[in-house]
C-alpha cells in the first residue's frame, strides 16, 4: 500500500519520517526531496531494493544509482580514498549539487549495479533528506521520474509516474527552485568524475544545477577535463 506525507504538518512529518525509515527497513522503495529534484530512494546496502529501484525507474545495471550521505564521515567507509584535489570541491559544495565519482572502498558488500568498481556520491542539503539519511544512513538514490521523463519537482509529478511502485512518498514542496536552470544544463546535481584525480584531472559527466565555472573556480581551469 502507497502512502503520502505533507511534511508541511507537523504530525505528518513525524509520522512520514517514520513511515519512511520503516519503508527502507523492508526493502521498499521511498519518494524524498533533495535540493535539486525528488528522489526516488532504496537501501544502498540492500541488492533487492537496489534492483527494484532500477526496475521502477524503467533503467539497467549499467546506469547503477548515485548513493547520498549524511556527511564528510561517511565517504572514508565508502570510498577507497579521497584525492586531494576534490576536497576543496567537497568544502565548497557539500551540502548541495555536486555529486562526485570516486573509487569504491573494495570491502563493501553492495550491488549497485555495473559500478565498475566506482561509486557517486553526493550529500544533499535539503534538511528533510538529512534527517532521513541521518536515521536511515547511505541511500542509493535516483531522480524520481521513469527513465527518459523530465526529473519530478513535486511529488505529483513524480507520483503520476511512479505510482504504487513506491510504498511511501514525502512531500516537502516544490523543489530546486533556489537553483538557476541553464539551458542544456540538468535539473539535477552536476556529478564530477575524480577516479583520475590522481592523474590531476577531474571530469565533468554531467552538467547540472551547479555551473561549471564553479568547479573550475575552485580547483583552476587546468584540473577540469
Amino acid at each position: 500500500m502507497t502512502s503520502s506525507y505533507d511534511l508541511s504538518v507537523a504530525t505528518e512529518l513525524l509520522t512520514g519520517m517514520r513511515a519512511a525509515r520503516g519503508a527502507i527497513g523492508r526493502g521498499e522503495l521511498v519518494v524524498m526531496p533533495t535540493d535539486t529534484v525528488y528522489g526516488l530512494a532504496a537501501d544502498a546496502f540492500d541488492a533487492s531494493a537496489v534492483q527494484a529501484l532500477l526496475d521502477a525507474k524503467g533503467r539497467g545495471r549499467q546506469s547503477p544509482p548515485p548513493v547520498l550521505v549524511k556527511g564528510l564521515d561517511t565517504l572514508a567507509a565508502l570510498t577507497e580514498s579521497v584525492p586531494d584535489l576534490v576536497r576543496p570541491l567537497l568544502d565548497e559544495f557539500w551540502p548541495g549539487p555536486l555529486t562526485v565519482i570516486f573509487r569504491a572502498q573494495p570491502s563493501l558488500s553492495w550491488d549497485l549495479g555495473e559500478t565498475r568498481g566506482t561509486v557517486a556520491l553526493r550529500m544533499p542539503s535539503h534538511p528533510m533528506a538529512l534527517e532521513l539519511l541521518e536515521e536511515t544512513g547511505p541511500l542509493a538514490v535516483s531522480s524520481a521520474n521513469l527513465t527518459g521523463q523530465p526529473a519530478a519537482a513535486t511529488v505529483d509529478e513524480a507520483r503520476a509516474m511512479l505510482a504504487d511502485r513506491v510504498a511511501v512518498y514525502l512531500d516537502a514542496g516544490p523543489v530546486g527552485e533556489g537553483y538557476e536552470r541553464r539551458p542544456g544544463a540538468n535539473t539535477g546535481s552536476t556529478i564530477v568524475d575524480a577516479t583520475g584525480a590522481a592523474d590531476g584531472v577531474l571530469r565533468i559527466v554531467r552538467h547540472g544545477v551547479l555551473p561549471d565555472s564553479e568547479i573550475r573556480r575552485v580547483v583552476g581551469d587546468a584540473a577540469v577535463a
